[in-house]
């Protein structure tokens, strides 16, 4: 049994940034919570959510071998896709899931015993485990729904999300997840996309309430760029106030920014897709202190920024 060490610390979100940042903050603790989206309609976790009734498991996946303690092989192995076939584009691990779902009856026990399974740090939770949908209201009055259909009317026709919420409205949170925000020290929102990763556990019924009532400390990881539509255009402040009115105001204590400059030629690259670096335009007052730290990361094979783990663990654990 791995020995309960560190400091309880809960984060909230999904995609590639949650993952990301677990694998530094699992260098300091053992008490690691991750509250994952299940929102996600894409991609191979949407095939299989059409096709075998399941939830979405690529992000809870990726949390899980993010904290997981095996070999570089059984990671590899686990994070493969399928590059041909009916499986081209599926990954091994989201079927590992799938089939876990079907021999024990239930998603929460798939994951719990995936995350037995890999030796994990800590532990990775559905948000929920009602079958949800992503829907949202774009300000000329359209309404689209579904994760993925809401980021390509974003991208594609430069829609503005004006109000998202969930199918069925209030779903109600997996049991464990409350416990854990009780529980917790630190509550860490993102770093992740802004409408799609964060928001969604917000709308789950009991999250934003839990988190309101937790004596932990609230952090706000920003993202370092924006998002091609989603978030074009959105500053640091426009970020934090779109949340607010999910969570409610002056509940996020801390905030996490970069200061590193990022290559000229890596920002243009994503101006070139509609993104650009997000604007720090607020700075600490009483109500929430901001932190600033060499947070940017670029990866040399597909020049995409990403938060440095190690550093951002660091300023988080000493929060």
């Amino acid at each position: 049994m791995m020995e309960d060490c560190g400091k309880k610390i809960v984060c909230i979100g999904g995609g590639t940034g949650l993952s990301t940042m677990l694998r530094g903050l699992k260098v300091y603790t053992n008490n690691l919570t991750a509250i994952v989206t299940v929102a996600d309609n894409g991609g191979g976790s949407g095939v299989l959510r059409k096709e075998l009734n399941i939830l979405p498991p690529g992000d809870i996946r990726n949390c899980i071998l993010a904290l997981a303690e095996t070999e570089p092989l059984m990671q590899k192995i686990l994070g493969y896709r399928f590059k041909e076939g009916r499986l081209e584009g599926q990954s091994l691990g989201n079927l590992f899931i799938a089939a876990l779902n079907d021999i024990l009856g239930s998603f929460e026990l798939a994951v719990e015993k995936f995350n037995e399974v890999l030796a994990v740090k800590g532990k990775v939770l559905p948000v929920t485990i009602e079958n949800v949908q992503l829907r949202a209201l774009f300000n000329n009055g359209d309404i689209v729904v579904g994760e993925t259909e809401i980021v390509n009317e974003c991208k594609l026709n430069g829609g503005t999300i004006n109000k998202i919420n969930l199918i069925p409205e209030k779903p109600k949170a997996y049991e464990k997840v409350i416990i854990a925000l009780e529980e917790a020290e630190i509550i860490v929102l993102g770093p992740g996309s802004l409408y799609t990763s964060i928001i969604p556990n917000l709308l789950v019924e009991g999250v934003s309430e839990a988190i309101k009532k937790s004596n932990a400390k609230i952090v706000y990881v920003s993202n370092l760029m924006t998002q091609p539509g989603e978030t074009y255009k959105y500053s640091l402040g426009k970020h934090i106030s779109v949340i607010e009115e999910y969570l409610g105001n002056n509940i996020i204590k801390y905030v996490v920014v970069n200061k590193q400059e990022i290559q000229e030629e890596i920002l243009e690259l994503y101006e070139e897709d509609g993104a650009e670096q997000v604007i720090i335009d607020i700075i600490s007052d009483n109500n929430c202190k901001i932190i600033r730290g060499a947070l940017a990361k670029v990866n040399t094979e597909d020049c995409y920024i990403r938060h440095d783990s190690e550093e951002l663990a660091k300023i988080l654990i000493n929060i």
